[in-house]
């Protein structure tokens, strides 16, 4: 009796074990996203009226390269600038601008709090972040940035909207500017990107 109760008490633990086993291959794999590859790219804008002005809503991916990275959480403040045109186009081949908007923002590691803050450089409004890539992820999210009074623009004619963001190097310490105009690492931009202004 006492070995057929340690037989089945053996068979129990096995089954237990697999049990284990078949559930833990089965648990869910999380696998971390993937950083932003280096470079700043506009993936989507659009506008809209209201109370007689445009707003736009604009999503920007931010990646800075490793020299850039290591320069701001060693000290140095960046500015990063949104450049935003609403063109009249003649024929398709040349653009007349009808209004310009350029939004900069600072971005600075404060190492005694280890916080990314972001000001809006415009505005004076502050934020504090705590990751590099939180901060860039907000300030790629644009949204409803006032871009121009709808009464400036001619019924109908069309109308389109332009927008790029990139690194300020103008606005680096002289030694580290020269430098920079020579060092792909530093030249962060992205193309231009274009939609339709809807009026």
């Amino acid at each position: 009796m006492a070995r057929a109760t340690t037989f089945l008490n053996a068979r129990r633990a096995g089954a237990l074990l697999l049990a284990c086993l078949w559930s833990g291959l089965q648990a869910p794999v999380v696998v971390a996203a993937p950083e932003p590859a280096p470079g700043f790219y506009v993936r989507e804008a659009h506008s809209w009226v209201v109370d007689d002005v445009y707003q736009l809503r604009a999503r920007i991916d931010y990646g800075l390269t490793r020299p850039v990275s290591e320069a701001l959480i060693n000290g140095l403040p960046l500015v990063i600038e949104l450049q935003v045109q609403v063109v009249h186009s003649y024929f398709g081949v040349w653009d007349q601008p009808v209004a310009n908007l350029t939004q900069q923002y600072q971005l600075q590691y404060h190492a005694l709090t280890r916080q990314y803050l972001v000001r809006n450089l415009n505005s004076d409004v502050q934020r504090s972040y705590p990751t590099e890539q939180a901060a860039l992820d907000a300030l790629g999210d644009v949204d409803t940035l006032p871009l121009l009074d709808r009464r400036l623009l001619n019924d109908g004619v069309q109308y389109d909207g332009l927008i790029r963001a990139r690194l300020d190097i103008d606005s680096l310490p002289t030694p580290l500017r020269l430098a920079a105009y020579f060092d792909s690492d530093w030249r962060l931009a992205s193309a231009w990107y274009r939609w339709p202004v809807q009026h």
